[in-house]
């Protein structure tokens, strides 16, 4: 971290569409404020299974919220989530493992392409409403993000490997000793103290912590 600058981990899993709204948040501000913005692909599966929590739309009530929040929040972040009630079905049925280690293979061995991936992979999920689980659908998002096919068959074949698994696994025991229990979870270590933040909706709370 250079001189002044606050160090903020932001842990994501993008099987979140609030993880995706803090996401594109925070790389907008990373340019005003005086941060360093690390991203840190995690599991948010492992998460909720260390915590004992579960998804929020496992509640009806909740689940009706969420449609009109995350709608709301879409058009004020000017970030395409587009949801409907059939999402937290599809949501609940697909797996985002593969899709993390890939983030996760991208990160140890070409970070520069960590953003656009990301991106990516929630563009192809929250707006096109497509499977990420499968393999050909990952070097399709691969490609979307820039990467030569030759890169993306490298990491697809890495993502099995016990490198990238423990990876996955230990950035994600990381947000746990952090406090986290959902995503996206975003740390600010300010005044050599760690901070923790819940949701993409505090933000503004974020800046004044850090003085921003």
């Amino acid at each position: 971290v250079s001189m002044g600058r606050t160090l903020v981990e932001l842990f994501y899993d993008v099987v979140s569409p609030y993880s995706w709204l803090g996401f594109e948040v925070l790389c907008r501000y990373q340019h005003i404020w005086n941060i360093d913005l690390r991203f840190r692909p995690a599991f948010l599966g492992g998460i909720m299974q260390a915590t004992g929590n579960k998804p929020p739309a496992m509640l009806p009530k909740r689940a009706e919220y969420m449609l009109k929040d995350i709608k709301r929040m879409a058009k004020y972040y000017q970030v395409p989530v587009q949801i409907s009630e059939d999402d937290f079905q599809r949501v609940l049925g697909t797996g985002t493992l593969g899709a993390m280690r890939f983030i996760t293979a991208i990160d140890m061995t070409q970070p520069r392409y960590l953003e656009p991936l990301s991106r990516e992979f929630w563009i192809r999920f929250w707006s096109q409403h497509e499977d990420i689980s499968q393999p050909e659908n990952i070097l399709a998002v691969a490609r979307q993000a820039g990467l030569s096919s030759e890169l993306a068959q490298k990491l697809l074949g890495m993502i099995s490997s016990p490198a990238v698994k423990n990876r996955l696994r230990e950035t994600t025991e990381e947000a746990i000793k952090y406090g986290a229990f959902g995503m996206p979870a975003v740390v600010a270590h300010f005044n050599a103290e760690p901070h923790l933040f819940f949701g993409s909706d505090r933000l503004e709370l974020l800046g004044s912590v850090i003085g921003e």
